[in-house]
């Protein structure tokens, strides 16, 4: 049974409601492999909208528990067998349903998370061809060991709302973030019209307005959460072309390291959609972030077409979080206080 959230904040949130509904169609999560999706590519012809686009319209789901980077006892082996996956499955279940640790109120359990099944994938990435992010550079190396320094030491800053990651504030997950799967919620719902594409994304309620028709970026003056977005079709894929990123994007640990790092003003992400059969996508992305990375890499996320609504995800900034968080904050200030005049 998959459960839908009409309510639901980051991990740090107090309160959640859920939404039970039909279960999708085990035959709709069918894993997707690498060689598999180009070939079918080849053979599919996809419909076409009015104005003679590739019909990618629908909603979408892209939830997995294949890993961002290929574990250490996979290493050289790009796809999984069935028992392989069922394994990944079963111990996704596990992890979530780990008791939390003596003090630790804990999180989410299975129940309430959409994980979704393994591909026969390895690892999102799929290149480097080791499944691996290539890599950080010196700057971003030194950058990352600060913040695992700071996680080690236990310090967690809220002096103020702004210390805060963009995703705990219900603000965005950035990109490619908003592309990638996670917990719940991992649902899109792709528009079409004449000159652009829309990408409604459910968890945190992002908008992609795509303009198709050739016009170009923004001044680089100009910075946006989720970047410029042009696009573009090559053949039946829809190529977008994302810059124009801020540097303020850092998310949570809870993310990818990637993603923790957070992206540079440098960053390019180019994204390919390439529906392969009616109820199938072949998602991929490429990011080119010399700031970040010594060279660029590639994931493949597989998209099953499914039969359920968007729903409003009414996370917001004004959440009970954020004030509790910084309330807490304080309070542990107060008491490190009494300890030293003790």
């Amino acid at each position: 049974m998959r459960y839908r959230f009409l309510v639901s904040l980051p991990a740090v949130a107090a309160v959640a409601a859920i939404v039970s509904l039909a279960p999708v169609p085990v035959a709709s999560q069918a894993p997707l492999s690498v060689a598999k999706t180009t070939a079918t590519v080849k053979t599919w012809t996809p419909a076409r909208t009015p104005d003679g686009q590739p019909d990618l319209q629908g909603i979408w789901n892209n939830a997995s528990t294949t890993p961002l980077e290929r574990p250490t006892k996979f290493a050289g082996k790009q796809v999984l067998t069935a028992e392989e996956v069922a394994e990944q499955d079963a111990q996704a279940v596990l992890n979530a349903d780990r008791p939390p640790r003596a003090g630790n109120p804990g999180g989410y359990n299975s129940f309430w998370l959409e994980k979704g099944k393994a591909t026969i994938q390895t690892s999102l990435i799929v290149d480097p061809p080791d499944g691996r992010l290539p890599p950080l550079t010196p700057k971003a190396q030194k950058r990352e060991d600060a913040r695992a320094e700071a996680t080690r030491r236990g310090i967690d800053p809220a002096d103020s709302w702004e210390d805060r990651n963009l995703y705990e504030r219900c603000l965005t997950r950035g990109l490619p973030g908003a592309m990638m799967p996670g917990f719940y919620n991992h649902n899109y719902q792709i528009l079409q019209t004449p000159g652009y594409v829309v990408i409604l994304v459910e968890m945190i309620h992002d908008a992609r307005i795509i303009p198709l028709d050739g016009r170009s970026h923004l001044p680089q003056n100009i910075r946006q959460w989720m970047g410029d977005s042009r696009g573009r079709w090559e053949g039946n894929t829809l190529v977008v072309e994302t810059t124009n990123f801020t540097d303020k994007i850092k998310l949570a640990s809870m993310q990818p390291v990637a993603l923790v790092v957070g992206f540079s003003e440098t960053s390019r992400l180019v994204e390919r959609f390439t529906r392969i059969d009616a109820d199938k996508m072949d998602y991929r992305f490429t990011i080119d972030d010399p700031t970040t990375f010594t060279r660029p890499w590639t994931a493949a996320i597989p998209m099953v077409k499914i039969q359920e609504p968007i729903y409003e995800y009414a996370c917001h900034e004004g959440n009970y979080g954020l004030p509790n968080i910084l309330a807490g904050a304080r309070e542990d200030e107060k008491a490190a206080q009494a300890a030293a005049k003790k």
